[in-house]
């Protein structure tokens, strides 16, 4: 299960392994904030406050975009953060820095 938190949805929806947290809110129809979906924007950036082990390492698009203060505050961009086990609970709030 993911629970995530969008601009104005809240939404808990079913995990899929190989999908990203933002895959997961559009499928949903949770408000996302996104621009490209590859990592370049940082748009989709989120808070992760449960179940990021759950979640793929950090990406080399996420250490690009990203100061290592804010993965350790558990920080993650939503389109990077891919789901490895669904049998964890994620929770993920959209954190965009504008």
């Amino acid at each position: 299960m993911i629970e995530l938190t969008g601009r104005t949805i809240q939404a808990a929806v079913p995990s899929e392994s190989g999908l990203s947290l933002l895959d997961h809110a559009l499928k949903h129809k949770v408000d996302w904030a996104f621009s490209c979906s590859r990592g370049t924007c940082a748009r989709c950036r989120c808070l992760v406050t449960q179940g990021a082990e759950a979640l793929g390492e950090i990406t080399d698009e996420e250490w690009d975009r990203m100061e290592p203060e804010e993965f350790d505050a558990g920080y993650r961009l939503g389109c990077q953060a891919i789901v490895k086990h669904t049998d964890i609970t994620i929770t993920a709030k959209n954190a965009p820095y504008f």
